[in-house]
């Protein structure tokens, strides 16, 4: 960012220059050069070499009012309210900041003092500090006295807030930690602020908007996608927010500020915990309803590192989704909602809140059709008139085929193929768009849907959302089995497997399935749902189908599900603390929210309800006895798993024998109930595996109402049985997704494969060699 000083610099020279100056000066660069040229050598680059010599010529040409002048147009203000702390304790964080004063002088550093006035009091300061070249130490210019300890909300934006003050100028440019900046780009800025006195529309600006240079792309193709979406975003999707439809906001970029028009309206951060969780937008949500104008420029950019790893790039998007979930409850959006012109409104509502709505519906759609043909073909509905009812068939498909469209991305990736054949050139684009499905584009934009949707919904229907620290890392390295368990089950593992048990079943029981294309056709859109679902997060991962990789995270994912460590342990290590944080929304939900969740939890009892009818032991019987006569299996169940984990508390230690006794008494009671069954009744063998598809799901089911009623039942002996049976759950959850991954990963070939697909030369090399490396030392140590 301290280019845009020495580029001051450059251009308050230039201003005052005579024609000798400018002469001699390029005489200067010109001879330099050619030294270059003539000594260069591979150890440095050219350009960087030329850029360090070239500013260190140019300012033996300053006439020394440049420094003045730079000084008082521009000074960058970093607010790192930890400092004062990593100064207390020696770290060498606080030197580096120190150093990184130390050689530029433009440099400002806002943070937090925390001073101790007695036993417990503490009194708050907001501080900026600089490096005095001539004292040659760090100095103090201001020190503000806080009324009380500075993050009541979310971190960022109380950051900004207290660091505005120390801001100087016009204009404020508000820069992400994960940015970049050009020595050319920052010659721009000059022409950029002469916006400001120009009208848009009837008024003038009050935020600039600026593009934004995506650089992490190259790094493995999931990096690609998130790039290639990210710069159609920032380029053409807000060029068309701006103009025409007057409705871009402000969405954390490199933004330039009107500052004494934000300074007297509130900020530019709104900065109250949890409903400001995305707290950029709420600054163009602020502008727009106190008059203000945004616009959006092209000829200035600045670069931006986007997240690279998977695990990242979901927990941003879980952050933004549940961001958006917050800004729906936000009175900022009812506001606009209200005072918005019909056309304003409608974009407005496409582009932010609108967006994440209608990724939910899709989703929500995918649900209520597989539900509805289960219902319909339990139900022998299909039977008597669908059957032979090509038509409606038809239909559905066709229907079925629009969804999927939406649900592969390839609406999101429209404006992308757009903006790079205006960049790049129509066929470029085609075939970038046609390299990306070739590297499951498609695959990763399925997930990403249920990464939004997920948390939207869940954020709308309980609140609660939480900032996610993403890391932005340059990592690309392997995430254990365990990791990728607890970040996607709930949001993806546990609804792939309930839509998956759906299909199986609407495949075992319609009489449509028996035409085998007509099911395909149906429902190969759901499939890849499903597949997408499960297997992205192991597609994505490095070394994600490695054999020995696979067994150890499957040895260590065990390990984390039967952990009965201390009441401090952290949810990666403990399965018992992370499925109480997955359950923290309902905590904070209000009564409808619980109302509605048990509403929802109900659909896992319909598996029951409508396969205990197609067992043969019903004999073709619709009477609800059948029903009801069917939940004893669901108690017998649950009070022999009981009786067996009591037993192996009470016995299992000691007195083994009998541990041993009680399991031996119930395999001959369920074998003697069987021989029973089968004589007496028209029970077959295959009941036994149709009723698990049948009871498995209403355990799930009543597993998810007891989470809902936990303050009643928490302190109740039946609160360990659910547990138990919890994790007992999660047990089979985990092992049906690792069935394909350890499938994959047996399969030779595979993992070569899928690192040459998809990451980058350098990194597949990399891998080879460690593979070498690693293989030599093993063979070594044996």
């Amino acid at each position: 960012m301290m280019y845009y000083y020495r580029a001051l610099k450059m251009l308050a020279f230039l201003d005052s220059a005579s024609e000798m100056d400018i002469r001699e000066g390029s005489r200067e660069l010109g001879s330099m050069r050619r030294d270059d040229l003539e000594g260069y050598s591979s150890e440095r680059s050219l350009s960087s070499r030329s850029l360090g010599r070239t500013s260190s010529s140019v300012n033996l040409l300053f006439k020394g009012h440049e420094y003045g002048t730079a000084l008082m147009k521009f000074t960058y203000v970093v607010a790192c309210q930890i400092y004062g702390t990593q100064k207390a304790k020696k770290d060498p964080h606080a030197d580096e900041i120190l150093s990184l004063m130390k050689d530029n002088e433009a440099l400002r550093v806002a943070y937090v003092d925390e001073v101790s006035t007695g036993r417990d009091g503490k009194d708050y300061y907001s501080v900026l500090v600089k490096y005095d070249h001539q004292l040659q130490k760090e100095v103090e210019i201001y020190r503000i006295k806080l009324p009380g300890p500075l993050k009541l909300g979310e971190g960022k934006p109380e950051n900004q807030n207290h660091a505005i003050i120390f801001t100087r100028g016009d204009a404020v440019q508000t820069i992400d930690m994960n940015q970049d900046n050009y020595f050319e780009e920052a010659l721009k800025m000059r022409n950029l602020l002469e916006e400001f006195r120009h009208n848009y529309g009837i008024r003038k600006p009050n935020i600039l908007g600026v593009r934004e240079h995506i650089f992490t792309g190259s790094v493995s193709s999931l990096a690609w996608f998130m790039s290639a979406q990210e710069t159609s975003f920032v380029t053409l999707g807000q060029r068309v927010l701006a103009n025409p439809l007057k409705v871009r906001m402000h969405y954390g970029h490199p933004d330039v500020f009107d500052r004494f028009w934000f300074l007297t309206r509130g900020g530019i951060s709104k900065a109250s915990r949890v409903i400001n969780i995305s707290e950029d937008i709420f600054a163009g949500f602020n502008c727009t309803l106190r008059g203000g104008n945004v616009t959006h420029h092209e000829y200035i950019q600045v670069g931006k590192g986007r997240d690279v790893g998977l695990n990242q790039v979901s927990m941003f998007e879980a952050k933004v989704s549940s961001g958006n979930g917050e800004q729906v409850l936000s009175r900022d959006v009812y506001r606009l909602g209200h005072r918005l012109d019909f056309f304003r409104m409608l974009s407005f509502f496409y582009t932010t809140v609108g967006f994440f709505f209608n990724t939910m519906m899709v989703i929500l759609t995918v649900y209520a059709f597989l539900w509805g043909r289960l219902y319909l073909a339990l139900s022998g509905f299909e039977d008597s008139v669908l059957a032979d009812d090509t038509k409606s068939n038809k239909a559905l498909v066709t229907v079925l085929n629009q969804q999927f469209i939406i649900q592969l991305g390839l609406f999101t990736a429209l404006p992308m193929i757009v903006e790079n054949s205006l960049e790049h050139g129509f066929l470029s684009a085609i075939w970038d768009f046609l390299t990306m499905q070739l590297q499951l584009s498609s695959v990763f934009y399925t997930f990403s849907m249920g990464t939004r949707a997920h948390y939207f919904g869940r954020t709308i229907l309980h609140g609660g959302a939480k900032y996610r620290a993403t890391g932005r890392g340059f990592v690309v390295q392997h995430k254990s089995f365990a990791e990728n368990y607890r970040l996607y089950a709930r949001s993806h593992f546990v609804k792939a497997i309930e839509l998956g048990l759906i299909l199986i079943v609407y495949a075992s029981h319609s009489p449509v399935a028996g035409n085998t294309f007509v099911y395909i056709a149906m429902t190969i859109t759901s499939w890849f749902l499903v597949v997408s679902w499960i297997m992205t997060p192991f597609v994505f991962n490095p070394s994600g189908f490695d054999w020995l990789k696979t067994v150890y995270d499957f040895d260590d994912f065990m390990n984390w599900i039967w952990y009965y460590g201390s009441v401090f342990a952290k949810s990666e290590q403990s399965w018992e603390r992370w499925w109480y944080e997955e359950q923290d929304h309902l905590r904070t939900t209000g009564l409808w929210g619980k109302i509605l969740e048990i509403i929802l939890d109900l659909r896992f009892f319909f598996f029951q309800y409508g396969i205990v009818y197609q067992l043969n032991i019903a004999a073709r019987s619709t009477s609800i006895a059948v029903y009801l006569l069917s939940w004893i299996y669901v108690f017998v169940a649950f009070g022999i798993y009981v009786v067996i984990v009591y037993a192996r508390d009470k016995y299992a230690a000691k007195e083994h024998i009998y541990y041993r006794l009680v399991q031996f008494l119930v395999i001959i009671l369920v074998i003697v109930v069987i021989i029973a069954l089968l004589e007496f009744t028209e029970f077959t063998f295959i009941d036994i595996f149709t009723s698990l598809l049948a009871f498995i799901p209403t355990g799930w089911g009543m597993i998810l109402i007891a989470q809902v009623f936990r303050p009643l039942l928490q302190h109740t002996i039946l609160w360990d049985s659910v547990i138990s049976v919890a994790r007992l759950y999660d047990i089979i959850f985990g092992v049906i997704v690792m069935v394909p991954v350890a499938l994959l990963s047996w399969l030779p070939g595979f993992q070569s494969m899928q690192t040459r697909i998809l990451f980058n030369e350098a990194f597949s090399r990399g891998l080879r060699i460690f593979q070498i490396v690693t293989g030599k030392k093993s063979k070594v140590d044996s």
